[in-house]
């Protein structure tokens, strides 16, 4: 099997990092777009719910190729997908048109869930530490990118957050076209019968099952928690700016570096405690909330633990996914981040009617539901270490429900 140097490591996260911020920009500067467009706050939330179902939408339907086709090529055909989205966002003249490109958006944002996978199936030992390293690029995005969209819209317009995004895109295309190893597994069937592959890696492994669902309710979460706080800070009694807003995106960071650690302990084979703490701190962060409204401090602990709660979840759950089985990497990690992403679609659509009825209130509320469904999954699933998954035989990996 391949191995990588820590150069194509970087590339690689650098680019995952980079992709899938596309999604988050709108998150901080919702209020910014509303005024441009003349609309309210339900119809401004609509723009972060069409990327992330965009990016579920890409997940199914684009990311299992990954299985098919070399997936360098894939990476390159995704970039310039997205880059053509960022272009038709950056150039709406009408909300259908800025919705338009946001779902495409989301959809080509998948580079991230085709370079894990990539980078998986090309690495033998320490698995889990070169996920959670370049894991570590994507939340990095996803953090970053509130900070920068909140800074340029608050400089230049939320217009060239867009725009400048497109030269960073371009920039990524070309460094993944360098010489990466090749994975010489090849899926050798129909497009059609790929995704009923797909669809069956569900029944095949039951950990898999459980373990999207913790994903689900977690991102669910944190998706809830960041599209009804730009509304909350930027309302009374804060009254923040878009840039002000986005450095609390700076406040997360702890949750990306932390990951590579969580990937080391479910290389160890313990996935089960550090799933236990990590929804047990989601859970703790958001009560946070319930219990000091208001408070600004408080705000900014939640921001903070939420954060790496959520993200240690992620990365020990993507590490346990992938011990299943390697040749189906693309195809497992679809139904996973599928399902990760549909919860957070979900999670941002819910928030925003809770918000709409019962305001901040009601947002927690939905956040500390989910937050306690995805402790007790965690509590009523058994995970095996990884060493008796790679020992049994490809249908019996999973543990029992």
């Amino acid at each position: 099997m391949a191995s990588l140097t820590r150069t194509q490591i970087f590339i690689m996260a650098a680019t995952a990092g980079i992709c899938v911020a596309n999604v988050y920009y709108s998150q901080p500067i919702l209020n910014a777009i509303a005024l441009s467009f003349h609309i309210d706050a339900g119809k401004a939330g609509i723009i972060s719910v069409l990327s992330q179902v965009g990016y579920g939408i890409g997940l199914f339907f684009l990311t299992p190729i990954g299985d098919m086709v070399e997936r360098k090529k894939l990476v390159l055909y995704l970039q310039i997908g997205l880059i053509f989205s960022l272009l038709l966002v950056e150039f709406a003249s009408n909300l259908w048109i800025l919705y338009a490109g946001s779902l495409f958006i989301g959809i080509f944002s998948v580079v991230a869930q085709v370079i894990l996978p990539m980078a998986a199936s090309l690495v033998k030992e320490n698995r889990g530490k070169i996920v959670g390293q370049i894991f570590t690029g994507i939340l990095a995005g996803i953090l970053l990118a509130r900070v920068f969209s909140g800074y340029i819209t608050n400089w230049l317009g939320w217009q060239y957050v867009y725009l400048i995004s497109v030269g960073l895109v371009l920039f990524t295309a070309i460094l993944m076209q360098a010489d990466f190893p090749s994975a010489t597994e090849r899926f050798n069937a129909t497009y059609a019968g790929l995704l009923k592959s797909t669809i069956a890696q569900l029944g095949r492994f039951p950990l898999l099952r459980r373990t999207a669902l913790t994903g689900m309710l977690a991102f669910g979460a944190l998706s809830a928690f960041w599209v009804t706080l730009t509304f909350y800070l930027s309302g009374e009694p804060f009254y923040y700016s878009p840039s002000v807003i986005g450095l609390f995106g700076l406040l997360a960071t702890a949750g990306a570096l932390i990951a590579p650690f969580f990937g080391k302990q479910a290389d160890k084979g313990t996935p089960s405690r550090s799933l236990l703490f990590s929804t047990g701190l989601t859970l703790f962060s958001i009560l946070l909330l319930k219990l000091f409204p208001g408070s600004l401090t408080v705000i900014w602990v939640t921001v903070i633990l939420l954060d790496i709660g959520v993200q240690a979840s992620q990365v020990t759950n993507i590490a346990i996914i992938y011990s299943l089985d390697h040749k189906a990497n693309s195809r497992i990690n679809t139904v996973y981040m599928t399902s990760y992403f549909i919860g957070g679609a979900l999670g941002a659509y819910v928030a925003i009617q809770c918000w709409n009825i019962g305001g901040w209130g009601w947002a927690t509320s939905f956040m500390v539901l989910l937050s306690i469904l995805s402790v007790v999954n965690v509590l009523t699933t058994e995970y095996k270490s990884n060493s008796s998954r790679r020992d049994s035989n490809p249908h019996a990996l999973a543990g029992r429900e």
